[in-house]
């Protein structure tokens, strides 16, 4: 697949300037990450994007970067510091001071953009949500033993549910019956304790496998519906230099396996109809 077949290209506006704006967050973070010699690897779409497009997939409106838990945490010392005007590092706890929830995943804004209308959800997360960002995904040690490896994954699920009482509104659009039912419990009950307890539980329930042994990640800082998605180390404990635009980003050393866990046949294009952007509420506007 190259960027100029035109069967890539079905688009319902030109993202260009979007592509533009997160190719300089993306630039900054191996910038700063070269720099302190610290690992982390494009993710997700954005990997996709390296392999099957040799850059961004024409209509995705985001991009994605993956640490594990160590390297996230250096990067996380050092990167307010090194990050040029326009661009601010935003994590969890600092929405709506502290008391509000979105999801557990850090993130790096270009401030000068514009994804959603003003309103009461924007109002309610401090306008903080309003911008293009690039997702920062951390990856913990998942235990072997496929018992507790699913013991973690339904407690990650419990405390994600929690935390859900603390958003603007919930969806339910996409739960069935029984899974309405659970998270209006959950985030009923969740609506009750305040958000810095349920971040604790959930940063303690993350970390709580790294000082052991195991051979797999996951990651541990996303939404639930990624939960089936499991690393072997040997995957990404190396990373590889991928070609993408114009210049070059770090990924997993074994990006197939990682894509494959993800995406199963991950160089087959989705119908035409999906081909759009899901980020968004309106069309992006990038002023710088």
């Amino acid at each position: 697949m190259t960027k100029d077949n035109p069967e890539d290209l079905s688009v319902p506006y030109d993202l260009s300037p979007v592509h533009r704006a997160n190719l300089k967050i993306l630039k900054e973070i191996d910038r700063i990450c070269r720099k302190y010699e610290i690992p982390y690897m494009i993710d997700s779409g954005t990997l996709l994007g390296a392999v099957r497009h040799q850059g961004f997939i024409p209509w995705d409106d985001d991009a994605d970067v993956a640490f594990t838990r160590d390297n996230y945490e250096r990067f996380a010392k050092v990167v307010r510091k090194e990050l040029p005007k326009g661009l601010k590092l935003l994590e969890p706890h600092q929405l709506g001071g502290g008391r509000a929830f979105y999801d557990f995943t850090p993130r790096i804004l270009y401030m000068n953009s514009r994804t959603h209308q003003d309103g009461p959800e924007m109002d309610y997360y401090g306008g903080r949500l309003n911008h293009l960002w690039v997702d920062l995904f951390i990856q913990d040690d998942l235990p072997e033993c496929k018992v507790l490896a699913s013991c973690v994954k339904a407690l990650h699920t419990l405390v994600y549910g929690l935390a859900m009482g603390h958003r603007y509104q919930l969806d339910y659009s996409k739960y069935g019956t029984a899974g309405k039912m659970a998270v209006k419990i959950l985030a009923g009950v969740g609506k009750r304790i305040p958000m810095k307890v349920i971040r604790r539980l959930q940063y303690g329930l993350a970390v709580c496998c790294n000082k052991g042994k195991s051979s797999l990640r996951y990651y541990s800082n996303y939404q639930p519906d990624y939960l089936y998605v499991t690393i072997e180390k040997q995957w990404n404990d190396e990373t590889v230099d991928l070609p993408f635009e114009d210049t070059v980003l770090m990924a997993p050393k074994n990006w197939a396996q990682v894509l494959k866990q993800i995406y199963g046949d991950y160089m087959q294009l989705p119908p035409a109809d999906k081909r759009v952007p899901t980020h968004s509420a309106i069309e992006i506007q990038v002023t710088g």
